[in-house]
Parts: structure tokens; sequence; C-alpha cells
């Protein structure tokens, strides 16, 4: 599984990492970016899920 951010879509609400610190990122003004190439451990992917699913702006996206 990997995780993408939409960076055009992203508007700085922090849920995924929030959510999901181990799997994303934030800059200095809010706005996330997945760690390193977005690949999501086996343990990881229930969070990865949730964080997408708390995204208000849809800004995350799963690859299976």
């Amino acid at each position: 599984m990997r995780v993408r951010v939409d960076t055009e879509k992203c508007q700085g609400h922090n849920r995924c990492f929030s959510l999901a610190a181990e799997l994303f990122d934030v800059d200095d003004y809010g706005y996330a970016t997945e760690i390193g190439d977005g690949d999501v451990p086996s343990e990881l992917e229930d969070k990865a899920r949730l964080a997408a699913a708390n995204c208000p702006e849809f800004a995350i996206s799963i690859e299976e």
C-alpha cells in the first residue's frame, strides 16, 4: 500500500498528521506530505485508511 497527498488540494487541516504521524509530515504552514515515498507498512494500513477517510479536502489517495 502507498499513500499520496495531493498538495494542490491540501488545505492544512492536519487531520492526517494527527491520526498517522508515522505516515505524514507537515511543513511550517501546516500543509501535509507523505513521509518518504509513501510506502505504508502493513501494521499502519488501518491508520492510512483512517487518515484518508478523515481528510475534508480528499487530498489523500491510497494505492493498494
